[in-house]
């Protein structure tokens, strides 16, 4: 959302190129001999109420879009996004129908225990409909049970 926000703001050649329109030139003196200075010339577009501004990255030109950019970013982010989602997320709905499975399985462990039946009866399936290969069949092959 930021990264939307900063590419409408700031065309691609703005970031990579220096403005030549302002020049400021400053001198550096170590010397007492005016004639052995350096002179160092940078791209500058300073605004006086801008003096100590320094921008959040979404408009490198205005105070009021930059700060705005950033806010609403936030906003989006972390109350929207991460508060409400968060909250959906909690108490949604159990789509995998989870609780309901715990639920009829106590259910079931009630009732054969009010019925005097162990908790998982050993013939589950019927042996009479199980049917099994003889011992021809299986050629010594290893059964690990």
């Amino acid at each position: 959302m930021s990264a939307l926000i900063k590419l409408r703001h700031m065309p691609v050649m703005q970031r990579c190129l220096w403005n030549h329109v302002n020049k400021v030139t400053r001198t550096i003196s170590t010397s007492k001999k005016n004639s052995e200075t350096a002179t160092a010339t940078a791209a500058c577009e300073t605004k006086p109420q801008d003096k100590n501004w320094v921008s959040y990255g979404f408009d490198y030109e205005n105070k009021d879009d930059d700060t705005s950019a950033h806010h609403a970013s936030y906003f989006f982010t972390i109350t929207l996004c991460l508060v409400f989602g968060g909250f959906a997320w909690a108490y949604a709905p159990d789509v995998s129908l989870r609780d309901w499975a715990q639920r009829e399985a106590f259910l079931e462990l009630r009732r054969r225990e009010k019925a005097g039946l162990p908790p998982v009866d050993p013939n589950y399936v019927d042996p009479k409909k199980v049917k099994l290969p003889s011992d021809e069949d299986l050629n010594g092959v290893e059964i690990i049970i």
